[in-house]
């Protein structure tokens, strides 16, 4: 248990180390005290009640994208596609807060919401899973494809037929959206964050305990482990990777209801820019473990929140930098200290 812990602990501390060390030379380049631009990073994200919201509402996002890529890849799949699977559920759950009656409340119409914008998601994800099965075609190259494919034709939709004039969104949702965290504390007034953000916390909880307690969980494992094996030990690789791939657009596409239902409450072109393929990094650094990745979303937010925060003093893209440099970090400790934890063991 103990060698468990520190696989998972110790290659997300290596990275943030080396992160820190590349941040501080990059940070002098540009003249600046590394000690006063942390700081400034902190008291624009955690240091303040605005900026911790909305670092709650972008770890809200990303924990689905996350979970989303996560899931696919412990099957052995790379789901790129998290993009247009986000934007797919926002898009049909949207539509159908549009068609809902005037008036009903959340608590009816949640559940509407959740199954439209998983169905939404789970279609554009389904079909590469499909493809891969039947004919196997990469699911990376269906996956990018998709993303274009389905995002021009979200935006063909919306601005040909939904759109409010003059605007690029459709116009407000009938019924049913859900509050912002600022209605229940006062002190979170004026950011994003919503109460989809424990739906995020409790979808997490639901896909640890159908990975690690339910057979259909055990299957998905034993495919991305050895496909061969498992198909010889009686486990239906084709269908475990169409349901996977389903299953990670479904995930995906419920992260549209932070936008639409929490945030907003309508559907907006490009509003899922960049979240899908920040999910993949998001999954990485969380080692494809639910509360990983959830742990993962919260630092990855804070580094896109503290962005804008220290943007004043130096480029925000110093913050994409120090992002890439903790993938990158925690893809090559990895090996290293699992040989280290053997070495321990054994000695």
């Amino acid at each position: 248990m103990r060698r468990t812990v520190e696989e998972a602990l110790l290659p997300a501390l290596v990275a943030l180390l080396v992160a820190a060390v590349v941040g501080d030379v990059l940070i002098l380049s540009f003249g600046q005290s590394p000690g006063s631009v942390y700081r400034l990073l902190i008291d624009g994200t955690w240091g303040n009640a605005y900026g911790f919201g909305q670092v709650l509402y972008k770890t809200t996002t990303l924990t689905f994208t996350g979970l989303a890529v996560a899931i696919g890849l412990r099957a052995g799949l790379f789901n790129i596609g998290a993009e247009s699977q986000l934007a797919a559920g926002g898009f049909l759950a949207g539509l159908a807060g549009l068609m809902l009656p005037m008036g009903l409340p959340a608590l009816a119409t949640l559940p509407i919401y959740i199954v439209a914008a998983a169905a939404g998601g789970a279609i554009v994800g389904g079909i590469p899973g499909v493809l891969k099965a039947r004919f196997g075609a990469h699911e990376v190259i269906t996956t990018i494809m998709l993303n274009f494919i389905v995002l021009a034709l979200l935006n063909y939709l919306t601005a040909a037929h939904l759109k409010v004039e003059g605007t690029l969104h459709t116009a407000e949702i009938h019924a049913g959206a859900l509050p912002r965290l600022s209605s229940m504390i006062g002190a979170f007034r004026g950011s994003a964050a919503n109460v989809v953000l424990f739906l995020a916390l409790i979808t997490a909880a639901a896909v640890a305990w159908f990975l690690f307690r339910t057979r259909r969980g055990f299957e998905l494992r034993a495919t991305g482990l050895q496909p061969a094996a498992a198909e010889y030990g009686g486990v239906n690789v084709g269908g475990v990777w169409w349901r996977t791939m389903a299953l990670s657009g479904a995930l995906a596409g419920i992260g549209g209801l932070n936008y639409v239902l929490g945030y907003k409450h309508y559907y907006e072109e490009s509003f899922a820019s960049g979240a899908g393929f920040l999910g993949i990094a998001v999954a990485i650094v969380g080692r494809n473990n639910p509360i990983g990745v959830v742990v993962a979303a919260f630092v990855f937010a804070t580094m896109s929140q503290g962005g804008l925060a220290v943007n004043a003093v130096v480029p925000k893209q110093i913050v994409d930098v120090l992002q890439a440099v903790v993938i990158i970090a925690v893809a090559a400790s990895v090996p290293e200290v699992r040989r280290l934890a053997r070495a321990r063991s054994a000695a």
